[in-house]
């Protein structure tokens, strides 16, 4: 049934009759006697005793009193919800990303997105990767992904918002030879602890590993133990400036030459964003300094 029969219904109930419920709701009263014998056609019963001079509710119509409340009770509820998240006094943003993104930038942009919408919730998905990215926005486990903004993004829309500088993060016992900065050709003297199952990573590092890749002397997937095993001595690795400084603040940070950059990105599925989502891409972009430009999207 449709929603004013609805509340057509319960006015004239509450209002006792035809008259002061047309008043009520700002409609003529054949239209609204008009409205209530549709009503009880499609339900096929009658809703309202009419012998008398007031309308009294038939059995039936008890019955559907009571539900009708619930309906209107249940639509005010979900109204009130769909406003809050319209008003982000409320809601969720999903963001999935791959290791070489999950601290710089992503615990920036989150902390920066909680400060600013402080009603506002975020959950992080991990990937494998560029492409375990784009596979979790197609199966919707996520509306947001950042990751390499070199990698093929096929038809998702895609917001480029930076670089990393990565630098070569070395114990200091094994950076006696080495200068700042160390050209690429060198570090393939250097042991290296490196994640050789990133395909990301894989692209951009190939020409700081050896042919025969003797100087990644750990292959670690797992970069919280690559980074405890360079602070304990066992290899340098390749990180993100940040990353380097906060995550191994004992190790010496040296820059490559020539210099060894990674760019990021957005990616968002086509159509509009949901509030919170917009909220956090407004926020991104404010962390590496892009300007909020709405017709990122289209027609929002």
């Amino acid at each position: 049934m449709d929603l004013h029969l609805v509340t057509y219904f319960v006015a004239v109930v509450d209002h006792g009759g035809i008259t002061k419920a047309a008043q009520s709701l700002y409609i003529s009263q054949p239209s609204l006697s008009q409205a209530i014998r549709t009503l009880e056609r499609r339900l096929g019963v009658t809703l309202f005793d009419r012998t008398g001079r007031r309308l009294e509710l038939t059995d039936a119509g008890r019955k559907l009193d009571d539900a009708a409340r619930r309906i209107l009770a249940d639509v005010d509820r979900a109204k009130a919800k769909v406003e809050a998240v319209r008003e982000l006094r409320a809601g969720r943003v999903d963001i999935v990303t791959h290791a070489a993104f999950s601290i710089d930038p992503m615990v920036a942009m989150i902390r920066g997105f909680r400060e600013r919408f402080p009603r506002l919730a975020a959950r992080v998905v991990a990937a494998d990767g560029p492409s375990g990215v784009l596979a979790a926005l197609r199966r919707g486990d996520a509306e947001i992904g950042l990751m390499d903004a070199g990698a093929d993004h096929a038809t998702f829309t895609a917001i480029p918002l930076g670089e990393q500088e990565l630098v070569l993060t070395v114990p200091a016992p094994l950076a006696t030879n080495l200068t700042d900065p160390v050209p690429r050709a060198s570090v393939k003297a250097v042991p290296l602890i490196l994640d050789l199952g990133d395909p990301g990573a894989s692209s951009i590092l190939g020409d700081l590993i050896d042919d025969d890749g003797r100087n990644v002397v750990v292959d670690c997937a797992h970069p919280a133990a690559a980074w405890d095993l360079v602070g304990r001595g066992t290899g340098a690795t390749i990180a993100p400036r940040v990353v380097a400084e906060e995550q191994m603040p004992e190790a010496l940070r040296h820059r490559l030459d020539p210099p060894l950059r990674r760019p990021f990105g957005l990616v968002v599925r086509s159509g509009r964003p949901s509030p919170a989502a917009m909220a956090f891409i407004a926020v991104a972009k404010g962390h590496v300094g892009v300007t909020t430009d709405p017709t990122d999207f289209g027609e929002w």
